[in-house]
């Protein structure tokens, strides 16, 4: 298959775009490069994630070569994977790992953050010359993003920002949002004819999309108990975040209507991490814990939790 129909086939089934959208030469402008992305500066992100999979090397491979971590550190159970010496995933395998069933609770993707439009240009070159199998590629008018998944089906999203000055606000404070076609072949034009040598500095974790049993009660624990504001809503969806920013986290029902707290041994994500730039906002987010007595303890320098559906987290400053 050459790199022009790959590009054609990866978009096939894709939402068509709403008439008088921007068209990716025309958002291109937009894009800017920037030390550090716009998502990590508010005053809480999301800092690192953990996957339990079944063939680690198998696993580990795939983010090595196609998405272009780097192995940081190994230990007896796994591996910790990242951009630049940050880490980024923790990938774990156990004995007893049993694949989750895909109405499970737990991920529907990790999304990694490019530091630029070129980036993600550079990541999109290198996937089509590689014969990377796209699940979908989205404009959400406050990104572009492009959708696959690894080799046990986890969920990931490769994407850029567009300046935060350029989005659009509601009276209530959320968000504009969409999900409109993206022009992958634009994009792969715009790439710079260059050998890639893997993800770039200033790579990061943009935002947890998570699988949840029930909207309410994923409002009710990420906004109400954890204090992020509610950004944007669709059909079956919230999106959270603090500090302006589009999502930190996002919960849906689409696969996992109903579902309830996740399996100790299921594959999938584990826990993950939300980092505190402001220690005010992280200690507020304690005392709502302790005053709602839900239960947390002390570890890895953080305070450890689960959501009602049994992912784990660590709030730290």
């Amino acid at each position: 298959m050459n790199r022009r129909h790959f590009l054609g086939f990866a978009t096939g089934g894709m939402v068509a775009a709403t008439a008088g959208a921007p068209s990716i030469s025309e958002a291109g402008e937009l894009f800017m490069t920037t030390e550090t992305s716009y998502a990590l500066t508010r005053p809480a992100y999301i800092d690192q994630s953990h996957l339990v999979v079944r063939d680690l090397a198998l696993v580990s491979g795939f983010y090595q070569s196609m998405l272009g971590l780097k192995v940081i550190e190994k230990t007896a159970s796994g591996e910790v994977l990242g951009v630049g010496g940050q880490p980024l995933l923790t990938l774990t395998t156990a004995g007893n790992a049993a694949i989750a069933p895909r109405n499970a609770a737990g991920l529907f993707h990790t999304a990694f953050l490019m530091p630029d439009r070129t980036e993600l240009a550079r990541w999109l070159r290198h996937a089509a010359h590689n014969n990377v199998v796209l699940d979908g590629a989205s404009d959400h008018l406050v990104s572009e993003a492009i959708y696959l998944s690894d080799p046990e089906g986890n969920g990931i999203e490769i994407y850029a920002d567009r300046p935060h000055q350029g989005w659009k606000f509601h009276q209530d404070g959320m968000v504009e949002m969409a999900t409109q076609r993206l022009d992958l072949q634009a994009l792969y034009d715009s790439a710079p004819d260059e050998r890639w040598d893997g993800m770039a500095q200033g790579t990061a974790i943009g935002h947890l999309h998570l699988q949840v049993g029930d909207i309410p009660q994923a409002d009710a624990f990420y906004r109400d108990v954890l204090g992020l504001k509610l950004m944007a809503r669709y059909p079956g969806a919230s999106f959270f975040a603090t500090g302006g920013y589009h999502h930190h986290l996002a919960a849906n029902i689409w696969n996992s209507r109903g579902a309830g707290p996740r399996a100790d041994n299921m594959t999938g994500l584990s826990d993950y991490k939300i980092r505190f730039n402001d220690k005010a906002t992280l200690d507020a987010a304690v005392s709502k814990l302790d005053a709602l007595e839900i239960n947390s303890e002390k570890r890895d320098g953080g305070v450890f939790l689960r959501d009602p559906w049994g992912i784990g987290l660590t709030l730290s400053a």
